[in-house]
């Protein structure tokens, strides 16, 4: 196969399905973030983590440029379903939190791309986790009765759970899902 004309079929899939779970991701997690289980978390601690997993999948298979075109039209995608499903306040935060948190992935995962496999993804999510949480929270919930920093605590332990649970799908998919294989849609 000719790789130069596989780089853009792999760029446009990539775009494509990366922007599209990424949307489902930030919306299903807004939805839930107004969930709670217990005085410490609410759902959407459980559904988040994963778009660090899409964005570390996109980056090492298609490059720095393509995970961040995913995260713009993800965040773009996630943040309109989100002012037409929610609150604003919550669409404000989590667009604001997302964009910057998953744009340091991004800059994070891309520098450590080359160490051990679990260097890059394990790195680039936790340090994207603890921004992430520190600015959704306070800039959705700051000023309001909701008791934010302890959900902001308690998600922040789950997120950092996740980083490592996600590893082994990472770990997975990052061996199954090959740049000519993406490309030419044949992942059997």
């Amino acid at each position: 196969m000719n790789t130069s004309s596989a780089q853009p079929q792999l760029d446009t899939r990539a775009l494509v399905v990366g922007a599209l779970a990424m949307a489902i991701i930030v919306y299903v997690s807004n939805r839930l973030v107004v969930v709670p289980i217990n005085d410490w978390l609410t759902w959407a601690a459980f559904t988040y983590p994963f778009a660090f997993l899409v964005t570390d999948l996109v980056n090492r298979r298609a490059g720095a440029k393509v995970a961040f075109k995913v995260v713009v039209v993800g965040f773009a995608l996630g943040v309109v379903l989100s002012f037409m499903a929610g609150d604003p306040r919550i669409a404000i935060a989590s667009g604001t939190a997302f964009l910057i948190a998953q744009s340091m992935d991004v800059a994070i995962f891309s520098k450590l791309r080359r160490r051990t496999w679990w260097v890059a993804p394990g790195l680039s999510s936790t340090l994207g986790s603890i921004v992430d949480t520190a600015l959704f929270f306070s800039i959705a919930f700051v000023g309001t009765t909701v008791p934010w920093v302890q959900l902001a605590l308690g998600d922040l332990v789950v997120k950092l759970a996740m980083v490592l649970v996600a590893l082994v799908p990472y770990r997975l998919l990052a061996s199954v899902i090959t740049p000519d294989r993406l490309a030419t849609g044949s992942l059997r």
